[in-house]
């Protein structure tokens, strides 16, 4: 596996992470359009400062309510019935996004539901929108929550990455943060920055504790982690983007408004951290180990 290299006359990507408002009624289309507007409103922001690629939360779209959707509901939560999604609404609003794109030439990552053929259940996705407003990968959550899995979505399979001005990035969503067997995947498919969009955790749960495991994620495999969480989450867990010493490069404000932070994938110094990490995994010590040394060998003495 090749190590990676600091090219200094490289210009640093910068990237912008999102919080954004996120609403629950799949089948409003009045909600599907402001969120769609809040969306486009902050690629603009992102764009008036210089960001390549935008990264929004899970769900930016829409994160439809399991209660909305059960056909139990709404006090009980069941299987869902996804024919009360309002898709065409859905589309129309992905369409002026990827367009805006284009016309910004803005790299999008976008939490939404991807529609599958009835009557298999959709995927819960993140969209990677190119700068020509092509959609050129999708990654779905693999990792799903008991509800998820019993009620609402079918999951994905597969890691997906992809590359901007050099940069490779790789993708992950929802509680995936529990895993760190998907952050190390990504280490071993070499990117330099994983894309985590989350909706946060219930009110009953650790608050914040996906932002804490994404530092952790960010300083065991040194590589970038962008958190994209939502507005109304942000006094937990605002937005941000984390270097890969694991500390917080940029952060939204920790309050529950609309907002982007901006930052360069580039920390200014030789990352020495992870080529040793990569020698340490692959048998480094083993060398060194002494099988035969009866001081070794005997632990229940001093």
């Amino acid at each position: 596996m090749p190590e990676p290299t600091t090219d200094p006359t490289t210009t640093p990507l910068r990237i912008a992470v999102a919080q954004s408002i996120v609403r629950g009624d799949p089948t409003s289309r009045d909600e599907l359009g402001e969120s769609g507007r809040d969306i486009r409103r902050l690629m603009r922001r992102a764009h008036e400062q210089g960001a390549r690629l935008v990264h929004f939360g899970e769900g930016a779209t829409c994160w439809p309510d399991k209660h909305l959707l059960s056909v139990d509901g709404p006090d009980v939560v069941g299987p869902s019935d996804w024919d009360r999604f309002d898709w065409p609404a859905l589309r129309d609003e992905l369409d002026a996004i990827a367009a805006l794109a284009r016309e910004l030439r803005l790299w999008i990552v976008l939490g939404a539901v991807h529609r599958l053929t009835p009557p298999h259940r959709p995927h819960n996705s993140l969209y990677v929108i190119a700068d020509d407003g092509a959609v050129v990968t999708r990654y779905d959550e693999r990792m799903l929550s008991n509800t998820k899995l019993r009620f609402m979505y079918t999951p994905g399979s597969d890691p997906v990455t992809f590359e901007v001005d050099g940069v490779r990035f790789g993708c992950s969503l929802g509680m995936e943060a529990h895993y760190p067997e998907v952050f190390l995947a990504y280490e071993r498919l070499d990117v330099d920055c994983v894309l985590f969009s989350t909706m946060g955790v219930p009110a009953n749960e650790n608050q914040g504790v996906f932002a804490a495991e994404a530092l952790a994620h960010a300083a065991t495999n040194s590589y970038w982690v962008s958190y994209a969480g939502c507005a109304q989450d942000a006094v937990h867990a605002p937005s941000g983007v984390i270097a890969p010493d694991g500390r917080w490069a940029a952060r939204c404000p920790q309050d529950d408004v609309a907002a982007v932070a901006v930052v360069d994938l580039d920390d200014g110094a030789e990352n020495l951290a992870r080529p040793w990490r990569r020698k340490v995994r692959a048998g480094i010590y083993e060398p060194h180990l002494i099988r035969d040394d009866p001081r070794s060998e005997q632990r229940a003495a001093f």
